[in-house]
């Protein structure tokens, strides 16, 4: 279909629907849910630079947050001290993906492989995907899939980027439940925080969780969902992250300004910087692949 004059897929099931746009990114435009907007999309964006759209679900990869070489953002170095230019959050986010589509099962999947533009900032052979599924009218399941098509061990931290729908004045209503944390964040100078024991529960308007880490790497997988629930807008949406293969490594929470009229919730595998840090690093081993999954259900009551 075209949404905003440009061509889209859309999936159904029930009475909601989500919106993909494979060209910027792979990415996750609208999930709408019983005629409510569950993810934030603009009136009026900018498609030909996706990076700075604040809507739908940019994906991290491959690795995700500000990076520094030297003091100096926007860089990273690898094992035998090559320094690559890489931007924030990765370039997945302003790459062409491809898209198979199973409108049956109602789901996509999208695929972004190595080429010579991503191998000057990152040398190695990989294909990307992401699948999204209507799993039933108030579910989507995605998983993130990163196959190593090298010879060598490929480094990787990938992630979401959820803008949900809130109203700004909402925000101080608006609770997020989480699994036993720590809060970390990333201090000037590139550094990662100490990490300071969580809350179970948080406010959206309490500064603390402002672009902080909520790090559950070492939280049983029995116990890792979280709960993002608005009163005024009878919605509680569940993150449920218990199944995944590949085990998620921390929840981060942003938004962009005091009267932004949306709020992210991030699932992320590692912590920006990892490379470096080691915070969350994985390594994929030449012919192999990992799969990290979640699921968003939501309900209106």
């Amino acid at each position: 279909m075209t949404f905003q004059g440009h061509d889209v897929i859309e999936l159904t099931h029930g009475d909601a629907f989500l919106r993909v746009a494979p060209q910027i990114g792979g990415r996750l435009l609208t999930w709408t849910v019983g005629g409510h907007e569950v993810i934030r999309w603009p009136d009026a964006p900018d498609w030909t630079h996706p990076a700075k759209i604040r809507g739908g679900n940019p994906l991290l990869f491959p690795f995700l947050g500000r990076h520094r070489v030297d003091g100096k953002v926007g860089a990273w170095r690898d094992e035998d001290g090559t320094v690559y230019a890489l931007p924030v959050h990765g370039f997945a986010r302003d790459s062409v993906f491809s898209a198979e589509v199973d409108a049956t099962a109602a789901k996509v999947s999208m695929t972004l492989t190595d080429s010579d533009a991503t191998r000057a900032v990152y040398p190695f052979a990989f294909r990307f995907s992401a699948v999204f599924q209507l799993v039933d009218s108030d579910t989507l399941e995605i998983s993130l899939i990163t196959e190593n098509r090298g010879d060598r061990a490929l480094p990787y931290y990938a992630g979401h980027h959820f803008y949900f729908v809130l109203p700004h004045a909402l925000r101080s209503e608006t609770t997020l439940d989480l699994p036993p944390s720590e809060r970390r964040d990333q201090q000037p100078d590139g550094a990662l925080s100490a990490p300071i024991p969580g809350e179970p529960q948080y406010r959206l308007d309490d500064p603390r969780i402002q672009d902080r880490f909520h790090v559950i790497d070492a939280v049983p997988a029995a116990q890792r969902t979280a709960t993002l629930h608005t009163p005024s807008l009878n919605r509680t949406v569940e993150f449920d992250l218990r199944t995944s293969p590949t085990p998620w490594y921390s929840i981060t929470t942003w938004t962009e300004a005091d009267d932004s009229d949306f709020y992210c919730v991030e699932p992320w595998l590692g912590l920006p910087d990892a490379i470096h840090n080691g915070a969350g690093l994985r390594w994929v081993a030449p012919g192999q692949s990992e799969t990290a999954t979640l699921r968003l259900k939501v309900r209106f009551a």
